[in-house]
C-alpha cells in the first residue's frame, strides 16, 4: 500500500511551507513517527514525522515551497524492512580485491626500477645557476628609498653587479596597487529560510509601517544582585534546580509599568487602539534557526518561579527545535536582552503588531553619584522603543522609569517587603 504523505498545517494562517531539510534519503527505509524532514513556516521551523514505516520516495526538493495539504513523499507501507545480515553476505565480494592485488604485484614490481633511471636525467636540469649572497639585498641608500616608500626589497628585481638591488632600482621601483595574492576571496549564496525572510520583513515593517522611537535610562542593578546573592542556591535548592536569574525581575518589573500605563500594553488596529488586561509576555531567545520570540501567558499572574520555570521551558523548546507556532502566537509586549552578547546599549526593533519592546543590556561597573558620593555600582542601560502614534512621551517616559524604580527597589515594589515569600522559600 502506498501513503501520501500531506504537509499538515501547522496554524490557521499559514498556506504554504518551504522543505528547509530532508532528514532521510530517497528509499530509505523509515519507521513509524521518525522526524523525516524539517519544514520552514513564516513562524517556526517543524520537525516533519513519518505517519507510517516503509520505504520512503520524496517528491519535493529542499528548498521548494510546498502548500499546506500537499504531497510531499510517498510511503510504501508494503516493502519489508531491509534484512540485518546483509552485511554478511557481502563478505565473499570483499575478498575480490585481495585477490587481484596479489596477482597485480609482479606487474608492480618493474615501477621502483624506474625511479633511480629518472633522477640522473634531472640533476643536469634541477641545477641553478650560482647567484651571488647579493641578489635582492638593496644598497644602503636604496634602502632608505624603499622604506620611505613601503616597498619590500623581495619584491624589486637587482640590476647591480650580483642582482644587488641599487639607488636607481629602488627610485625606479613602483608599489604594487594590485590585490595582494594568497589570501581566500571565495563567496558563498545561500537561500534564506522562510522564517529568516519573514522576519526579514517584519523587521522592514516595522521600521517603515510605525512611528518607532527609543527612550533610554539606566539600572543600578545592586538591589537585585544583594537579593539574588542572598538567595539563589535556596531557590535552586527549593525548586528543583531552577535558577533565580534576572529575567523574572525585569518582567515582574515591566507586568508592574503595563498595569501603570495601560497605553503601551495596547496595539493599532486601523483606526481602533486594541487595549489588554492582561499582560503576555514574548520573551526573545536564541535558537538554532535563529531569534525565536516565545509568549509567557498572563505573565502578571505568575510568581518569580513561575516565571523563571516558564521561560526555561520555553528556551529548552527553541534549542530544541521543538518550538510551535502556538507557543509563539500573539504576545502584548517584548522584552529582548542584547547583554548576554555583549551589548552596551542599542535601540530594539517592535515586534509588531505590539506597541513596545524593552531591552536589556550588559551590566557594568560605573563610578556613580550616591547621595552626594561617587560609588561603583553595577549599571545596565535600558531602552524602550515604542510606537509613537499610540503611546506618547509621557507614557513611553514613565513606563521606563517605572521599570528602573521597580529594579532599583525590588524588594518593596516586586515583593511586598518580604524575599522569601515572594521566591517561595
Amino acid at each position: 500500500m502506498i501513503l501520501e504523505m500531506k504537509v499538515p498545517s501547522p496554524g490557521e494562517s499559514i498556506k504554504e511551507v518551504e522543505i528547509a531539510t530532508w532528514l532521510v534519503k530517497d528509499g530509505d527505509y523509515v519507521e513509524k513517527d521518525q522526524a523525516i524532514a524539517e519544514v520552514d513556516s513564516d513562524k517556526a521551523t517543524l520537525e516533519l514525522p513519518a505517519e507510517a514505516s516503509g520505504i520512503i520516495t520524496l517528491k519535493a526538493e529542499e528548498g521548494d515551497a510546498v502548500a499546506v495539504g500537499a504531497v510531499v513523499c510517498l510511503i510504501d507501507t508494503g516493502a519489508a524492512k531491509p534484512a540485518g545480515d546483509a552485511p554478511a553476505a557481502a563478505a565473499p565480494v570483499a575478498e575480490a580485491p585481495k585477490a587481484e592485488v596479489k596477482a597485480e604485484a609482479p606487474k608492480a614490481a618493474p615501477a621502483p626500477a624506474a625511479a633511480p633511471a629518472a633522477a640522473p636525467a634531472a640533476a643536469p636540469a634541477a641545477a641553478p645557476a650560482p647567484t651571488s649572497y647579493a641578489a635582492g639585498t638593496p644598497s644602503p641608500a636604496a634602502r632608505k628609498i624603499l622604506d620611505e616608500k613601503n616597498i619590500a626589497p623581495a619584491t624589486v628585481s637587482g640590476t647591480g653587479k650580483g642582482g644587488r638591488i641599487t639607488k636607481d632600482d629602488a627610485v625606479n621601483a613602483v608599489p604594487s596597487m594590485g590585490t595582494p595574492t594568497g589570501g581566500s576571496r571565495g563567496t558563498e549564496r545561500t537561500k534564506l529560510s522562510m522564517l529568516r525572510r519573514k522576519v526579514a520583513e517584519r523587521l522592514v515593517a516595522a521600521k517603515n509601517e510605525t512611528a518607532m522611537l527609543t527612550t533610554f535610562n539606566e539600572v543600578n542593578m545592586t538591589p537585585i544582585n544583594q537579593i539574588r546573592n542572598e538567595y539563589k542556591d535556596a531557590f535552586k535548592a527549593k525548586h528543583g534546580g531552577l535558577g533565580l536569574g534576572y529575567m523574572s525581575f525585569f518582567t515582574k518589573a515591566v507586568t508592574r509599568a503595563l498595569q501603570l500605563f495601560p497605553d503601551v500594553n495596547s496595539m493599532m488596529d486601523g483606526d481602533y487602539k486594541v487595549a489588554y488586561d492582561f499582560a503576555d509576555i514574548s520573551i526573545a531567545v536564541s535558537g538554532p534557526k535563529g531569534l525565536m520570540v516565545p509568549v509567557v501567558r498572563n505573565a502578571e499572574l505568575l510568581t518569580f518561579r513561575g516565571i523563571e520555570a516558564e521561560i526555561k521551558r520555553l528556551a529548552l523548546r527553541a534549542r530544541d527545535g521543538q518550538i510551535t507556532v502556538d507557543d509563539m502566537t500573539g504576545g502584548t509586549f517584548t522584552i529582548t536582552n542584547g547583554g548576554v552578547f555583549g551589548s552596551m546599549l542599542s535601540t530594539p526593533i517592535i515586534n509588531p503588531p505590539q506597541s513596545g519592546i524593552l531591552g536589556m543590556h550588559n551590566i557594568i561597573e560605573r563610578p556613580i553619584a550616591v547621595n552626594g558620593k561617587v560609588e561603583i555600582h553595577p549599571m545596565m542601560y535600558v531602552a524602550l522603543s515604542y510606537d509613537h502614534r499610540i503611546i506618547d512621551g509621557r507614557e513611553s517616559v514613565g513606563f521606563l522609569v517605572a521599570v528602573k524604580e521597580a529594579l532599583e527597589n525590588p524588594l518593596e515594589l516586586l515583593m511586598n517587603g518580604d524575599a522569601k515569600r515572594a521566591l517561595e522559600l
